[in-house]
């Protein structure tokens, strides 16, 4: 009989345990979390991919590899309300539009008052420090176990186009008939006295180069994205609607990892968002130049004619709000109290 010394026992129990724990770092090191989003892969005309791009690299680094992002552009993980599902349901992590949070917390819409920022300064104010969006954010999770992680910049501020006359002032939409992206659009046209028609993207070219349609709003990166300015003459920068779309993710997925892994993946957050701000304001210019460069002739309207759709717009889509999305008042007087439009509160 071989009698096994107590220090080799010792030994063979140490090791056990050392490559116990290396095994479960290489099974930290092996964590890859899915990320999906709209839009092709392409760093020129879709800011939402750069955002990505830049948060799978910093997340690699700032984790020491222990999480690794595989990012499904063109939507190749579902269209927007399949991957709001899949983040309740399974740890990923997706870029949202409007059409994926809206179903989810309606309160949303709020943020897209019509001229509600003057510049990118005041919207980034509003989203990083304002009480409404906070308290959208406990909505988020409350209902869904979601978590709202940020807020993705994805091409500037939302302007008017048409290839029928220039736009300078609400009197000029009379008769013309426009895209909407949603029944919130439609009734900002209608204030203005144009109809609006809800069409999808993806038909948005056609419709415009067949007459279906007059004129839709985007920003600029959008209108060079599908190529808008083949069928549309003029381009009016009214910054009616920042625009934007929303990083969510698992709520359980990101409560799993400790302190410090759940800290440096929020530093990568944090960092990808202003590299996306930084970006996306240093290339308005040159869309806009290139837009002007393929013909379409830019209008920039006067101050008083921005107070004029303003003063159209907003009451149109506050009612659109209240009677036609029955969004408790409580949401919009939080919203216009952070952007600083009190005297909206008394209307």
């Amino acid at each position: 009989m071989i009698v096994t010394p107590r220090f080799s026992l010792a030994a063979m129990t140490s090791a056990c345990l050392l490559g116990s724990l290396m095994l479960a770092g290489t099974a930290q090191a092996a964590t890859t979390v899915d990320l999906g989003y709209n839009g092709a892969p392409d760093p020129e005309k879709n800011a939402v991919h750069v955002f990505a791009t830049n948060l799978k690299e910093l997340v690699e680094e700032k984790t020491d590899g222990e999480i690794e992002l595989n990012l499904y552009p063109n939507s190749q993980l579902g269209e927007e309300e399949e991957r709001m599902e899949q983040t309740m349901s399974s740890p990923t992590l997706n870029i949202a539009s409007f059409a994926g949070m809206s179903p989810l917390v309606p309160e949303i819409f709020v943020s897209a008052i019509p001229f509600l920022f003057d510049d990118f300064e005041a919207a980034r104010e509003f989203f990083d420090e304002g009480e409404y969006w906070q308290e959208l954010e406990a909505a988020l999770h409350e209902r869904t176990g979601i978590e709202m992680l940020a807020v993705v910049e994805e091409g500037g501020f939302l302007a008017f186009t048409n290839d029928e006359r220039p736009i300078h002032s609400p009197d000029d939409f009379e008769g013309l008939r426009f895209r909407a992206m949603d029944p919130s659009q439609v009734a900002l046209y209608e204030s203005f006295g144009a109809s609006g028609t809800p069409i999808p993207w993806t038909e948005v070219y056609t419709a415009l180069r067949s007459g279906v349609a007059d004129g839709q709003m985007n920003p600029p990166m959008y209108i060079i994205m599908g190529s808008l300015y083949e069928v549309q003459d003029h381009l009016t920068l009214a910054n009616i609607q920042y625009s934007d779309q929303f990083l969510v993710g698992n709520g359980d997925m990101i409560e799993s990892w400790d302190d410090d892994l759940r800290d440096a993946f929020m530093e990568a957050v944090d960092e990808a968002t202003i590299m996306a701000r930084e970006h996306n304001e240093a290339m308005v210019d040159e869309r806009i130049a290139y837009l002007e460069e393929e013909g379409m002739e830019i209008v920039r309207p006067e101050e008083a004619d921005i107070e004029a759709f303003r003063e159209a717009g907003q009451p149109a889509y506050l009612e659109w709000l209240t009677e036609e999305e029955g969004i408790d008042q409580r949401w919009i007087d939080m919203a216009l109290e952070d952007a600083g439009m009190t005297h909206l509160l008394d209307d």
